[in-house]
């Protein structure tokens, strides 16, 4: 695919062909030192997935409508690392680790992300109080997507 460390266009090209017929939403392949990663925008309902998250101020109350790129800027906006599921609780029927309001500190869980059968939890990356969620229970997750901000 790659020959002496270059890249060429012909291997993203093969890459990206392989994704479309597998039906996989990303793909990386690394060889002589070069690392290629191809991925693709899911889309849920006719829309990109990124596009469509809502905010949830709370498990219990209705979403409200927010534009989830004005908020990856935001300065405590916490990123998921990686692509899976997200799950607010530590198992169904649960209350859930965190709602809009608490107080959390360096290190606790704030949710998990469920990525090839393994369940990561997210911890938080500073003190502070949760402003927003910016996903639902269940829902698939993007590498570098907002998850919550925290203030």
């Amino acid at each position: 695919m790659m020959s002496s460390g270059k890249l060429d266009k012909d291997s993203i090209k093969e890459l990206a062909e392989i994704l479309k017929d597998t039906d996989l939403s990303e793909i990386e392949y690394e060889a002589n030192g070069v690392k290629i990663r191809v991925a693709r925008q899911i889309m849920v309902a006719g829309f990109a997935a990124q596009s469509v998250q809502n905010v949830i101020q709370s498990s219990d109350a209705p979403a409200a409508q927010s534009n989830p790129s004005d908020l990856s800027k935001h300065p405590g906006v916490v990123k998921s690392p990686m692509v899976g599921t997200v799950y607010l609780s530590p198992e169904p029927g649960a209350p859930a680790f965190i709602k809009v309001g608490d107080s959390v500190s360096v290190g606790q869980n704030l949710l998990i992300i469920e990525a090839m059968k393994v369940l990561n939890p997210i911890k938080a990356p500073r003190s502070g109080v949760v402003k927003k969620i910016l996903v639902r229970d269940a829902e698939p997750i993007e590498f570098d997507a907002p998850l919550l901000i925290i203030e």
